[in-house]
């Protein structure tokens, strides 16, 4: 006597399959909700200042709905761009992040290797120290810092506190640590076959670098490189100390002491001021997001 067998797995597998899309459904949902609530969280201060920079001063003083604009201006615009000031204090911190940046990427992209690669006694200890120096706040080293280069002018009679290139000597201490702690993150992740035969045809370690890493660590040179533009164009502390007059400043600090004048603020101009610095950086990060991702990601996942 035959018996048929049942076969409930089809029905159970439907069950699980609907119950799984469900599940991903909600997921889902979830997602988009708090990348809304996000979204509406991060852009709220940038639309808030493009409303204020389009107001004039009596519009922004009434006492009418700050987040609508009645009879939208460009004056604010029109007066900072022509402005001799404002143009200066934008060729100043372009030219202060631009030497920055190749600053950091001349002792960054070597350090980085010889402490990825070269295996060396301490080697990871040093790593690690690099970066635990990043983690040091600028608020408790300005000090020793003014201190030191005040007692080098002294010493020498070559200024550099109240010069824009006094900056190029300390930011350099908030880029290099992290910038390198980045590139050692992406060389670790390169495999050790490429150097090795690289090694036996006869090439050098500088030849190794620059003809095979670089090349291949792309991704993590420009995470390096937008991290290093992006502290150097908006830091504020460090060109707040050393730097007091006007010619000298770079934007952040600019637009703070030149458009607040005592208890006077402003607020158009002051806005415009700072969506127009954040222009430069939005840009890049829009054009080299996936390569910044990629970068961080290789430097903390490897090393």
């Amino acid at each position: 006597m035959s018996t048929l067998a049942i076969d409930k797995s089809g029905p159970t597998r439907k069950v699980k399959y609907g119950s799984m899309r469900r599940s991903r459904a909600w997921a889902l949902r979830w997602s988009y909700f708090f990348l809304i609530v996000f979204a509406i969280f991060s852009l709220t201060p940038p639309f808030y200042m493009l409303i204020t920079s389009l107001k004039s001063s009596a519009e922004i003083s009434a006492a009418t709905n700050p987040w609508w604009v009645f009879h939208p201006t460009l004056s604010n615009y029109i007066e900072l761009l022509g402005s001799n000031q404002y143009i200066r204090f934008f060729l100043n911190s372009a030219m202060v992040s631009v030497v920055v940046v190749i600053i950091t990427m001349l002792i960054s992209i070597p350090a980085a290797f010889a402490l990825a690669r070269m295996k060396f006694w301490g080697s990871a200890m040093l790593a690690t120290g690099v970066f635990l120096t990043y983690l040091i706040p600028d608020s408790l080293l300005f000090l020793p810092l003014f201190k030191m280069f005040s007692f080098f002018s002294d010493w020498t009679g070559i200024p550099l506190v109240n010069h824009w290139y006094v900056l190029l000597l300390v930011y350099p201490t908030l880029t290099v640590p992290f910038c390198t702690w980045i590139m050692i993150g992406y060389f670790a992740s390169i495999p050790k076959e490429l150097d090795e035969a690289a090694i036996i045809d006869g090439a050098s370690w500088l030849q190794t670098l620059t003809r095979i890493f670089i090349p291949v660590a792309l991704p993590g040179l420009i995470a390096a490189t937008i991290f290093a533009f992006t502290v150097s164009w908006a830091q504020f502390l460090y060109p707040l100390v050393f730097t007091t007059s006007t010619d000298q400043l770079v934007l952040p600090v600019g637009i703070v002491t030149t458009l607040i004048k005592g208890d006077v603020f402003n607020w158009g101009q002051i806005m415009t001021g700072a969506l127009l610095g954040a222009a430069p950086p939005l840009i890049i990060y829009a054009f080299l997001m996936d390569y910044y991702i990629a970068g961080l990601t290789a430097g903390a996942t490897k090393g």
